[in-house]
């Protein structure tokens, strides 16, 4: 699932960036309006989520600007706390509004709630959900099967499985795995993208006949069904 987070407050666009990764989904940031608006148009997001206060535009001219061509899922994260601030914004077009300060899990529940909705109460469609082989993921439900078997993962290692399902047959190096999973610059003298990925091995691939997770020597992983 892709999300497009428009915030200008820095820290607090890369807080949600780095727990939403962290949640499994693949994240992008603008910090002005001008920017948010560009990148909606021109990109296919699952969900948005568009703080009311922005530099360029207006968050709720580039909700008003959006909804013109477009019913993606829109979660208006703003300080504008009055009962006809959320009215407004409700009514210029916004799916949910959460005012500021906010729990981040209230947060992941409501992105989980506007995601179910927009699949609109149908099962799961072949395209929202990531398979390799016998392997499936579905990063709205959070759900890992394998040959009919469910994988309990941890928030961590269902961030990297789902990063890598995402960009299946692709090699990611450790370095743009770090970024993405642990929002960190990669520092080569640590080993924690290689535990991980040995970790992830033990659930996903160890319990069954073919190994999906491979290895490329000195370029990264790769998530592939390769012939026996």
């Amino acid at each position: 699932m892709k999300i497009l987070i428009v915030e200008d407050e820095v820290k607090a666009a890369d807080y949600l960036r780095k727990g939403l990764t962290e949640e499994g989904y693949s994240v992008e940031v603008a910090h002005n309006g001008v920017d948010g608006l560009h990148m909606a148009s021109v990109n296919n997001y699952d969900l948005l989520i568009l703080d009311g206060q922005l530099p360029g535009i207006d968050g709720l001219a580039m909700l008003g600007a959006i909804r013109q061509s477009s019913d993606v899922p829109i979660l208006m994260v703003t300080a504008r706390a009055r009962v006809e601030d959320r009215v407004k914004g409700l009514q210029s077009g916004a799916d949910d509004y959460l005012t500021k300060p906010y729990a981040f899990s209230e947060l992941v529940a409501r992105v989980q709630v506007l995601l179910r909705r927009r699949m609109g109460g149908r099962q799961v469609t072949e395209e929202s959900v990531y398979r390799v082989a016998d392997l499936e993921v579905d990063p709205i439900r959070r759900k890992v099967v394998r040959s009919g078997q469910r994988i309990d993962l941890t928030t961590k290692e269902f961030g990297l499985l789902a990063l890598l399902m995402r960009r299946k047959g692709e090699v990611l190096s450790r370095t743009e795995i770090a970024e993405q999973v642990w929002d960190m610059n990669f520092d080569s003298d640590t080993n924690v993208v290689e535990v991980a990925i040995r970790r992830l091995r033990v659930k996903i691939d160890q319990p069954f006949e073919r190994a999906l997770i491979h290895t490329v020597r000195g370029m990264g992983y790769v998530i592939e069904d390769r012939p026996a």
